[in-house]
């Protein structure tokens, strides 16, 4: 399901193992320059964590050209855990960024914030598309200004949220989540470019496991009458269904829902 923030603030938050000034705080909001990832944690596991690490690492070394310190971050993150399910962000940026000569190779910080753990979604998804695409779309980047304009957007015309297009019509991804399509037999994985989801990763494996075959390739608002249904995941959670993009309706399909859990749920919890 798709996750749901509730109205309980952060927990702990901590930078580089400690708490934060409000100077640095600041730097961060001001400059606005840095990547970070989001997980679900249970029992201080986390499905897909190496991947998580993995995505931290990549884009570290090419934001800031230096290599990220997992077994400090892994403990960092260890140490703003309590033993309750949480909802776990993990940012990176850097308090020695120089803007004048953003070229340079920067240390990284790294600023973990654990809040209460999400809710999910039930209810199918009303979607509106636009067109438009995120900077980078390979990065899970902080530049979200446009992920929240359009979702209000969508909010005020009557939708639950916003799915992106290009500006040749194929379907990329959603505010902060991915999609995929089901025709009843195959799972398709639209092309254009988006940000590789550690949750759609998962699944992937996991249909692949159970012998569902995966399509990747161009989806357009013209193919989607010889789609059954769609769906979309996120940070630790795989769903709800759609129940129309545009004007457009799907099938809310139960037997959809039952065989994407189960590939997601294949896949193991890994200890922080």
């Amino acid at each position: 399901m798709l996750a749901v923030a509730d109205a309980s603030p952060v927990r702990r938050v901590e930078l580089n193992g400690r708490a934060p000034t409000t100077a640095e705080m600041a730097f961060l909001a001001q400059v606005n320059y840095g990547h970070f990832t989001s997980m679900q944690v249970r029992d201080g596991c986390v499905r897909g964590f190496g991947l998580h690490l993995d995505r931290l690492a990549m884009a570290t070394r090419e934001l800031f050209g230096s290599e990220l310190d997992l077994e400090r971050t892994r403990g960092w993150i260890r140490q703003v855990l309590d033993g309750r399910p949480a909802s776990l962000r993990v940012t990176v940026f850097s308090t020695a960024l120089d803007r004048s000569k953003p070229e340079g190779v920067t240390p990284a910080d790294v600023l973990v914030a654990a809040s209460p753990a999400r809710i999910g979604r039930a209810s199918p998804l009303r979607l509106q598309s636009v067109v438009y695409a995120r900077d980078l779309p390979h990065i899970k980047h902080v530049g979200t200004f446009s992920l929240f304009h359009y979702l209000r957007q969508a909010r005020l015309a009557g939708f639950d949220d916003v799915l992106f297009r290009t500006r040749g019509g194929e379907y990329s991804e959603g505010s902060t989540w991915n999609i995929g399509f089901w025709d009843g037999q195959n799972v398709i994985w639209p092309t254009a470019p988006a940000l590789p989801g550690v949750t759609r990763n998962l699944l992937d494996e996991g249909l692949q496991a159970a012998g569902i075959r995966i399509v990747s390739r161009p989806v357009t608002a013209a193919e989607l009458p010889a789609l059954r249904s769609a769906f979309v995941m996120n940070a630790g959670w795989v769903g709800p269904q759609i129940e129309c993009i545009d004007e457009f309706r799907l099938s809310v399909d139960p037997q959809l829902d039952e065989i994407l859990g189960a590939a997601y749920e294949s896949r193991p919890w890994e200890k922080v």
